[in-house]
């Protein structure tokens, strides 16, 4: 019983993180994290849709995935899925709040959201999308969990170089590699 509440404390407490970096540090300068995320963040500079929903509706076929290789983490991320979503977008208002350079929104946005994700990884729960999809393939073959986080997001930060301006882009890349520096210290500390 108490494992389900430290779980369910993580998620919420991780989940509030992520909600925080995204809309405090990265919205503000219209830099992306990588991943299910980054494809939402993307997606709402350009429509104007919510990131939190969006995220949800990119991550199904990552949970399905899921149901059929690590059932386990399944549901914990279904409910991490559902708690982080529902704090990037209630958070949203925080996106006028902090008045911080590129480079600071790059560094701490990133370490609050990988303190958010490692918290959430660290007790076997995720946002769903692809931080569950990179432990599932950290854990298969071996690999080092911030080298996969990496090249997970770095792939759709590289997509998104063409929707980007080039130190939005840049910036980007530091905040995905500070994200899976600090969530690989987290998780494995």
């Amino acid at each position: 019983m108490i494992v389900i509440f430290q779980k369910l404390g993580a998620t919420i407490i991780g989940s509030m993180l992520l909600g925080i970096g995204v809309n405090g540090f990265l919205v503000p300068h219209h830099l992306i994290d990588g991943g299910i995320l980054g494809i939402a963040l993307i997606l709402h500079y350009f429509f104007h849709f919510q990131t939190g929903m969006t995220m949800i509706a990119l991550s199904v076929p990552i949970c399905l995935y899921a149901t059929m290789n690590e059932r386990g983490y399944f549901f914990s991320s279904l409910q991490g899925l559902l708690i982080s979503s529902l704090c990037i977008d209630l958070f949203a208002p925080l996106r006028n709040e902090f008045f911080v350079s590129n480079l600071g929104s790059a560094l701490i946005g990133g370490v609050i959201i990988g303190l958010g994700i490692g918290l959430m990884l660290r007790y076997k729960t995720s946002t769903g999308g692809t931080d569950l999809l990179a432990k599932i393939i950290s854990g298969k073959f071996s690999l080092n969990l911030a080298l996969v986080i990496i090249l997970l997001d770095g792939l759709v930060v590289l997509a998104g170089f063409s929707f980007l301006e080039l130190d939005s882009f840049l910036y980007s890349c530091m905040a995905i590699t500070t994200v899976a520096l600090t969530t690989f210290w987290i998780e494995g500390y």
